[in-house]
Parts: structure tokens; C-alpha cells; sequence
């Protein structure tokens, strides 16, 4: 008699679009039943799609940049009764335009968004991954948490502390069975620009990565147990000349692509 072979777990947040949304599909196509979240009611859709593949797929509405958000969907891990093989932490928000004119209430979403629910979230899933000695965990950072974002500041500065974050992690964890990894993308062709009100800017206008691209780069990286990858050649010479750069350089570089109505100029 044959036994049907037990698929993988993983859970995907942020995919409702984008990169996330791609994350999803690696997965899916490698046979993983999925818990996807996002804070958008797009990801019922999404899990329709998904479960074409043939896999179990439970999409879960929430806003993950507050605790009660990530609750629930801790709450449907739990219910699942599975143990969470992959972690693909990648539900991210960002914001354009001067710091002194931006709203505080959005500017603090992108905050407890990119930051504090994320890390919560990884706490919890982490520690279960602990008990069982097995795990895989990816965080969505990016480029710009190289250098000073003007007319991005928080938005980078949240970056720049993941791609922290993730380092720290990976090296407390390197003896625990559990690996950590972080994928660094540039400027990929999402929503994330019209969200983030940066369409009349340079870097809202010009041409960019491949979603789909980017995230089977992230994914292969995650399954490889790689600590870090930048998606794409021309991130990966941007981020070495960051690395070697002035602050005040790159804060004045920035601005450049992401100043309002940069792109008209």
C-alpha cells in the first residue's frame, strides 16, 4: 500500500501582490500547503488561485502591523495543527515624499508594518521552529536599507533594520536547525510605488525587476540556507558601492530618485 507522501507547511505574508504573491507560487509549486496573509480582502482571491496547484491553501485578512493582526493569524497556524517548515515574512509598507509633510499615522504603519509586526511574528513562529530543531525563515529587507532613503527615511531606515535584524538572527539561531535568510531586492515592478505615492518620482517611473524573478531568487536562497541575496546584478553593484559610500552621498543620491516630482524633471 502506498503512503502519501506528508507535503510541507508554509506561510506566506504580504501575498496578496507582488513578490509576496510570487514567494507564494515558489511554494506552491514545490508542493507546500500555505497559510498566505495579507490586510487586503485580494488574498481570498489569491488563495483561490493558489489552490489550483492542488495544495490546501487558508488566506487570512489581517493587519499585520498590529499585534491583534498577527494574532489571528498565529491563531490559524495553531488551528492547523502542521509545524511550520518555511517563514516567508515579506508583508512591507512604504511611504514617499518629505518626512515633516508625511502623516505620522501612516509614517508610524510603516513602522509597525516593516518592523514590530514582523519581528512578533517571527518571535512566535521562531520559538515553535526552536522546540522541533527544524525551520526555515525569510525576511523580505532590500537595498535601500544601504543607504539614507531622503523622501523615504522611514521607509529605508525600517529596511536598514531588517537587514540588521536578519543577520543577528541568523547568527543566534546557527546552531539550532533553523536558518535564516534575507532577500535584498531593488526596485521590482509592484504596487508598492502607487501605494507608497511615489508614481512622480524617478524611481516610481523607471524600469524595474521582475516580481516573479525576484522572489524564485529569494526562495532557491531560502531553501539553500543562504544568510543574505540581492536579487539582480545591478542591485547587487549597488549595494557594493553603498557599502563603500559616504553617508551623505547617498542620502543626497537618493534624493535624487525619490524627491516629488523628480520623475518630471
Amino acid at each position: 500500500m502506498a503512503i502519501e507522501t506528508v507535503k510541507g507547511f508554509a506561510v506566506v505574508t504580504g501575498a496578496s501582490t507582488g513578490i509576496g504573491y510570487e514567494l507564494a507560487k515558489c511554494a506552491a509549486e514545490e508542493g507546500y500547503d500555505l497559510i498566505i496573509a495579507a490586510d487586503e480582502p485580494r488574498i481570498n482571491e489569491v488563495a483561490e488561485t493558489l489552490r489550483k496547484s492542488g495544495i490546501s491553501v487558508e488566506a487570512i485578512e489581517a493587519d499585520l502591523s498590529t499585534e491583534d493582526g498577527v494574532d489571528r493569524l498565529l491563531e490559524a497556524i495553531e488551528a492547523s495543527g502542521r509545524s511550520v517548515d518555511l517563514l516567508m515574512a515579506n508583508a512591507g509598507r512604504g511611504l514617499g515624499k518629505g518626512f515633516l509633510d508625511q502623516d505620522f499615522t501612516a509614517a508610524r504603519k510603516v513602522v509597525d508594518t516593516n518592523i514590530v509586526g514582523t519581528i512578533y511574528l517571527v518571535q512566535q513562529v521562531g520559538n515553535l521552529m526552536r522546540s522541533r530543531r527544524e525551520g526555515r525563515i525569510l525576511l523580505t529587507g532590500s537595498i535601500a536599507g544601504f543607504m539614507p532613503g531622503s523622501y523615504q527615511a522611514v521607509y529605508n531606515g525600517t529596511k536598514a533594520f531588517i537587514n540588521s535584524f536578519s543577520f543577528a538572527l541568523r547568527e543566534e539561531l546557527k546552531d539550532s536547525g533553523i536558518t535564516v535568510s534575507c532577500l535584498m531586492p531593488g526596485a521590482t515592478e509592484t504596487e508598492f510605488f502607487k501605494r507608497a505615492d511615489l508614481m512622480d518620482t524617478s524611481i516610481g517611473q523607471s524600469e524595474k525587476d521582475d516580481p516573479a524573478e525576484v522572489a524564485r531568487i529569494g526562495f532557491d536562497a531560502m531553501m539553500d540556507g543562504e544568510g543574505d541575496v540581492v536579487s539582480g546584478w545591478k542591485n547587487k553593484l549597488q549595494a557594493a558601492v553603498a557599502n563603500v559610500t559616504p553617508a551623505s552621498v547617498l542620502a543626497h543620491q537618493h534624493a535624487k530618485m525619490a524627491e516629488p516630482g523628480s520623475g518630471e524633471k
